[in-house]
């Protein structure tokens, strides 16, 4: 972990305790998790117990205090999702990418969550890549979402995938 980058971080909001919810979301964009160091770096800087600062990081479901890939996959669940087909979306890319729901592939490119909602019921089922949504998704489509992302990884460019 850079320090000097976390304190770059915290110094764009002047180091001001009310802002650690986005100095957290900033971090964790930096690194795609919260280390352990930058949150002893953070409760520090805006003169804070260390114990405030894991309880933010450990209530909410956007932040992670383990590694997650290159590219976040969540497969929403929510009652529409749910109906229209997201459990076997998500049984399929588990399967694919031999890894369970909270878990990061071995080489560290891909993480699958299991999301309870994400607001857009009307294209259920619904996957998202990192911050890319993507709708009326099938099983099928999915594959060839994380197809397309390993390939540009492979390629080095790194571009999220195009819509299925």
């Amino acid at each position: 972990m850079n320090t000097e980058r976390v304190n770059e971080i915290i110094d764009n909001y002047q180091a001001d305790r009310t802002a650690s919810l986005a100095i957290l979301q900033d971090v964790q964009r930096e690194y795609k998790f919260l280390p352990r160091e930058a949150l002893e770096l953070v409760a520090q800087r805006l003169e804070m117990p260390v114990g405030h600062i894991y309880q933010m990081a450990t209530f909410f479901k956007a932040f992670s205090l383990k590694p997650r890939g290159d590219y976040l996959v969540k497969v929403c669940l929510g009652t529409a999702c749910h109906v229209q087909g997201g459990p076997h979306i998500l049984e399929q890319l588990e399967h694919d990418l031999k890894i369970k729901a909270g878990q990061t592939t071995a080489d560290g490119k891909f993480s699958v969550e299991a999301v309870r909602c994400l607001g857009a019921c009307a294209l259920a089922p619904i996957v998202v890549v990192n911050d890319e949504v993507y709708g009326k998704m099938s099983i099928t489509a999915a594959n060839k979402l994380v197809g397309r992302s390993e390939q540009r990884r492979r390629r080095g460019n790194g571009k999220e995938p195009s819509h299925a």
